[in-house]
């Protein structure tokens, strides 16, 4: 899930997106993203079958609307895309995939500078409460939640395009 690598003393992880459920349309990635506190000199490892799905960098219009005729900032494709966070700053991926973005696949994430103190564990203010420890991450009581939301957040999307086209 998490390796460590030391540059200029500061420890820097690989996160795998979506942890053990990797890049795939059934992950919660705004749940995923909350859970650590990234840092520069981090990477974002996405797992996925190669032609089933992508990893695209975005700014915050194209990560909103899901429309990739611009704001595209680079392209992911192999099935095994490893993403060094260069800078301090806000991040957004998407999946490209027809469908696949407005269906639950994207997450933004911030990514503040890189400290000698940051942990493996660490955690962002996050807005839902975290899952508990003890119960799997594949169980009905985390889960449920999980997918209640996304509906929510698709409907409210919805409703948005509806107001704003």
């Amino acid at each position: 899930m998490i390796n460590f690598l030391f540059l200029n003393g500061a420890r820097s992880e690989v996160y795998t997106v979506g942890d053990e459920e990797e890049w795939n349309a059934d992950a919660d990635f705004a749940s995923w993203s909350q859970k650590y506190k990234f840092s520069v000199g981090d990477v974002l490892r996405f797992t996925y079958v190669k032609g089933q799905h992508n990893a695209y960098e975005v700014t915050e219009d194209t990560y909103r609307s899901c429309n990739v005729s611009s704001g595209v900032l680079a392209k992911y494709e192999s099935g095994n895309d490893q993403i060094k966070l260069k800078q301090a700053k806000k991040y957004w991926f998407i999946c490209n995939v027809p469908g696949h973005c407005l269906g639950g696949m994207r997450f933004s994430i911030d990514v503040e500078e890189a400290s000698a103190t940051s942990g493996a564990n660490s955690t962002s203010a996050t807005i839902t409460p975290p899952m508990e420890s003890s119960s799997p991450l594949n169980s009905c009581k985390s889960y449920a939640p999980v997918r209640w939301s996304m509906g929510i957040n698709l409907i409210a999307f919805g409703i948005l395009v509806r107001l704003y086209f």
